[in-house]
């Protein structure tokens, strides 16, 4: 009898915790419904007036209340790629070298930087990146990639500090400690029969290393996603640098915009229906975009997985 009530209990214990479950994931779901309807419902009037030209104009006019999403679909899309290509080789050289290269003390001692390098708000990287970072710019790097290139088109213009590659290397900065962090610990997990077989057969450390990258390759990809989630939404510390222009331009020493910028910067200052409308229409495209790269993203890791054998 007792054994009979102990199962009973166990049973609706069970049961109860299956059911908040079942509502904590059905409570995501609703959250992005709503989220999706809100943005729809409040950027109708915008997307009822332009229509899908919306989305391929760069003409942004207050004034003259002529909307178009391009110059800062283009700033985000381009400040986010300069910050994944610097960003994810230098992480996973941090990473190997914490794990494989540096002596333990050194190793917990970086390790620990580069979290606290996390946890710095955003706005600190902006001034940052505006009064410090933006000036070296100006007064050396910019002159010098000049200078070396040739005055190649995506190298030209006055070097003005703020635009489109400071930008993104200032994402870069912000995206480094979450990459090479979440990296350091896939490779902290490699079992040490693993590197010991590869050593063991005679592989040099680099050939090692490729092993090591080829076991931890699905994490390797998951902190890129995180980084790249980071850095495609990221607000104020691009706001004080890009230079909020809606002018595209193929060089990246010009002043640009963002989505995300442009919210920043706009939104207290949009009175009219339709400009305000404009914006939260950018708020749905930023919404959609985000989306889009995470279904890309989870195909991908699928083909991977199944390349690998991975089940």
């Amino acid at each position: 009898m007792k054994l009979l009530l102990e199962r009973s209990t166990q049973s609706r214990s069970d049961g109860v915790f299956r059911l908040l479950t079942i509502l904590g994931g059905a409570l995501i779901l609703l959250i992005m419904a709503l989220l999706f309807i809100e943005l729809v419902s409040n950027s109708w009037l915008s997307i009822e007036k332009f229509g899908l030209r919306f989305f391929y104009t760069n003409i942004w006019d207050p004034v003259q209340q002529e909307f178009g999403a391009l110059s800062s679909l283009y700033g985000t899309l381009i400040s986010t790629l300069i910050a994944m290509i610097i960003a994810v080789p230098l992480s996973l050289v941090i990473a190997l070298f914490l794990v494989e290269m540096a002596p333990p003390p050194i190793s917990k001692f970086f390790g620990m930087a580069i979290e606290l390098l996390a946890a710095i708000p955003s706005i600190i990287y902006g001034m940052w990146g505006l009064f410090v970072f933006a000036p070296l710019m100006a007064r050396y790097i910019q002159p010098f990639l000049q200078k070396v290139s040739g005055n190649f088109f995506l190298f030209e213009g006055p070097p003005m500090g703020i635009g489109m590659l400071t930008a993104g290397i200032i994402l870069a900065i912000m995206i480094l400690p979450f990459i090479s962090s979440v990296m350091r610990e896939v490779f902290l997990m490699v079992p040490s029969v693993v590197k010991e077989s590869a050593v063991g057969m005679g592989a040099t450390t680099w050939e090692m290393v490729k092993v090591m990258i080829r076991y931890g390759v699905q994490g390797m990809i998951g902190a890129t996603f995180i980084g790249l989630g980071r850095a495609i939404g990221e607000t104020m510390a691009v706001t004080f640098v890009i230079g909020n222009s809606h002018v595209i331009s193929t060089s990246l020493f010009a002043p640009s915009n963002s989505i995300t910028a442009t919210l920043a910067n706009e939104f207290a200052e949009a009175s009219e229906p339709l400009y305000l409308s404009a914006l939260i229409e950018l708020g749905l495209l930023l919404f959609l975009v985000t989306f889009l790269i995470q279904m890309i993203s989870q195909l991908w890791l699928k083909r991977i997985q199944k390349t690998m054998g991975v089940q």
